[in-house]
């Protein structure tokens, strides 16, 4: 009984936000959620088209065809090309989108290759789908940087595709055109599928790793687009969390199988949100730089922060997404529960301090261990939240490193 879930786990951000709820008058910096709320003109549009019947019933399953009309065009400006009809599928948000490429381009057995310190869902919904997660360490001492030989060492004849987010989550690393494009190799030496999960591609806050304005993506390759699956979402971008709208795009004969699993799993995107989405991207250009705006002072400011600290925790600078991963100093926490981490040296046990945080300082943050071994010794906390957010959080973390 139970057999298929057996292996998997509620992902520690959840789990952390669980204990978090239960706890009165707690600053959660653990689930990525923008403190905006989704932009008027948006629920503007929305307010429109409820006045019609058209939202009241499905859609096609592939999505509204005006929606993936309007996707095409922004693809277009982003030097991908792909065709609304058959290479471009709305779905319930990213992890829908994950879920369904993972379990259309494998069989149980197969191993999904995983650069880490990674998002912690990547290994459910591979576990999900039958397959094994098999991690190859970023290198942090080149701020989370990505580690070819480390990548070729992980791959097996069992790999059928290699997962990565840029900039990433949890650590707000950017990788560079070159290092992409060495992947790009990569996945063309060994035939697999190269998955790009590009949620926070419009939040960078340096400006060498944009080429005309934008984030160099693997997608924009013509020859190895049949190898490529992009998935993106406007829950961030658009602090849209809750509305449950992603889509993902690739060739047509990929596209073609993911649709079959979609299908099965949700039918079709709720109708109202792909409305949402469709107001999103006609008005998008003034909120998203607004938004990269606000999120770089949250990031100076959260750093600023952390600085203060530097006795307590270490950090590199992120450069895109909002998310933090600072690493905690085991001899400032003499008290606090050791581990041997990945590379065999002791280090805090993340969850022992992620879950003492919550309960004496009320801050909520995830353990780094939850983003894979490399991850051990290290938390997570975004700066999605509001600058008065951000300083009670540390505040409190203050006082509670005092403390020790």
């Amino acid at each position: 009984m139970f057999e298929r879930t057996k292996d998997l786990k509620l992902s520690v951000i959840k789990q952390m936000e669980l204990k978090a709820a239960k706890i009165p008058d707690v600053i959660s910096l653990a689930q990525g959620v923008p403190s905006f709320d989704t932009p008027q003109f948006i629920k503007r549009r929305v307010e429109r088209e409820l006045k019609n019947q058209v939202i009241s019933k499905y859609s096609l399953s592939p999505g509204m065809m005006e929606l993936r009309e309007l996707f095409e065009a922004h693809l277009a400006k982003e030097n991908m090309r792909y065709d609304w009809e058959t290479e471009i599928l709305v779905t319930v948000g990213a992890i829908e989108a994950l879920t369904a490429t993972i379990l259309a381009i494998t069989m149980p057995g197969d191993e999904i290759l995983v650069p880490e310190p990674a998002y912690t869902s990547y290994r459910e919904v591979i576990t999900l789908a039958g397959c094994r997660p098999v991690y190859a360490p970023l290198n942090e001492e080149k701020d989370w940087g990505l580690e070819m030989a480390e990548i070729e060492k992980a791959i097996t004849p069992k790999t059928k595709a290699i997962i990565y987010s840029n900039p990433s989550n949890p650590t707000g690393t950017i990788f560079s055109k070159p290092q992409l494009l060495e992947l790009v190799e990569f996945v063309k030496k060994h035939d697999i599928f190269l998955i790009t999960d590009e949620l926070y591609k419009d939040f960078v806050f340096d400006p060498s790793y944009l080429e005309n304005g934008r984030l160099f993506s693997v997608a924009e390759i013509p020859e190895i687009r049949e190898k490529v699956i992009r998935i993106f979402s406007l829950s961030k971008l658009f602090a849209m969390t809750g509305w449950r709208v992603g889509f993902l795009h690739s060739d047509a004969k990929n596209v073609k199988e993911i649709l079959k699993v979609h299908d099965c799993l949700v039918t079709c995107a709720p109708v109202i949100s792909q409305v949402a989405a469709m107001g999103a991207l006609e008005g998008c250009e003034e909120n998203i730089t607004n938004f990269n705006v606000e999120f770089q002072k949250r990031r100076d400011l959260i750093c600023a922060r952390l600085d203060k600290l530097s006795k307590y925790f270490s950090y590199a600078k992120p450069q895109g997404a909002y998310y933090i991963f600072p690493k905690i100093r085991p001899e400032a926490f003499p008290k606090m529960k050791k581990t041997i981490n990945s590379k065999g040296a002791e280090v805090i046990d993340s969850w022992e301090f992620c879950v003492d945080l919550l309960e004496k300082a009320k801050v909520g943050s995830v353990p780094g261990f939850a983003f894979g071994p490399s991850g051990e010794g290290h938390f997570r906390m975004n700066f999605a939240k509001s600058e008065e957010n951000i300083n009670d959080a540390f505040d409190r973390i203050e006082k509670y490193c005092e403390n020790q």
